[in-house]
């Protein structure tokens, strides 16, 4: 009788082991059902300079007024500081920003989803910003920890044609997943939001509760809901192959840099077209904000080609 019991036991937890495998495996190579569609491009990079002078001043107008982003910024009660925070700096940059939270504040206006879960929370998020973009055709989904130069941003997606799926950041790897870091900021083109707001639809390939185990994370769900629609993850750089998306902060990609190559600190350390920056201090965003749009030499001219004006009726710095 003991030895049936032992191996009725034996039989569970192995049971259990074999159903967490296959849940894993279930999660993380979704991607590979995409339904046929190509993936056609993994390094996005700005347009060149050179490309730039030559279009004429009406075509370099134009293109600075189509390319316009909707800042959808997610955050919890718990990060009061940090929302505070982005709401008086980067996020005036934006075209239009939406703070999204799981409950409301009556500190500071957002759109309170009441939800608590974060995937969720995100669906819900994704689509009150597709259904109320205007028209504006890029999106930025970002944490209220991350420092974000929209002007960047703007630049790296300026000849891009937001009626092709992009999802762009910095990439990762799970398994056969490739994601973007939720850290670093993402950006979506308007025809990825609509293809996600069709796949939302299907629970099968995208729960709005997932159907693991284990809790994935809203990153990684989110880009297994895009590849089934067909749209893989980019990682975004500039003219050297440096990343323009980062999940660190600038202060540790700094430190990092001294103790890896102390010769040439600035240069081995970050793009200077970077466009974010994560798990960011308040005060290191503010710190940030100064640096990026306040400080200036005098008499000095950078020679850009393009000028992103602030959003209308903005006090934009």
């Amino acid at each position: 009788m003991m030895s049936e019991s032992s191996s009725f036991m034996k039989g569970m937890i192995l049971g259990g082991i074999f159903c967490l495998v296959m849940s894993f495996f279930g999660t993380f190579n979704s991607g590979s059902h995409s339904e046929g569609h190509e993936h056609l491009h993994h390094h996005l990079k700005p347009v060149s300079k050179d490309e730039l002078q030559k279009l004429s001043e009406s075509q370099m107008t134009d293109w600075t007024l189509q390319v316009r982003v909707y800042c959808l910024i997610m955050v919890t009660p718990k990060l009061l500081v940090h929302w505070a925070t982005a709401n008086d700096t980067w996020s005036k940059h934006c075209d239009k920003s939406v703070f999204y939270t799981s409950e409301s504040s009556k500190a500071l206006e957002a759109m309170d989803l009441q939800e608590q879960d974060e995937w969720a929370r995100l669906r819900k998020a994704i689509k009150h910003a597709y259904e109320n973009a205007g028209d504006l055709r890029w999106f930025f989904v970002a944490r209220p920890t991350t420092f974000a130069i929209i002007e960047n941003l703007k630049y790296l997606v300026l000849d891009k044609d937001p009626s092709q799926p992009f999802y762009i950041g910095h990439t990762e790897k799970s398994g056969e997943l490739d994601y973007v870091e939720y850290d670093s900021g993402i950006v979506l083109s308007y025809e990825s939001m609509r293809r996600l707001i069709e796949i939302f639809k299907d629970e099968e390939k995208c729960p709005e509760r997932g159907h693991a185990l284990w809790k994935t994370s809203e990153e990684k769900q989110l880009a297994t809901c895009l590849q089934y629609s067909g749209v893989f993850a980019e990682n975004g750089e500039d003219a050297q192959g440096k990343e323009l998306f980062n999940k660190k902060s600038i202060s540790t990609l700094i430190s990092d840099s001294m103790g890896q190559n102390p010769a040439d600190v600035v240069e081995a350390c970050c793009s200077d077209m970077a466009i974010t920056f994560g798990g960011m201090s308040q005060s290191q965003i503010q710190v940030l904000m100064y640096g990026v749009y306040r400080l200036r030499p005098y008499g000095h001219d950078f020679h850009d080609s393009l000028t992103f004006l602030p959003p209308k009726d903005s006090d934009n710095d």
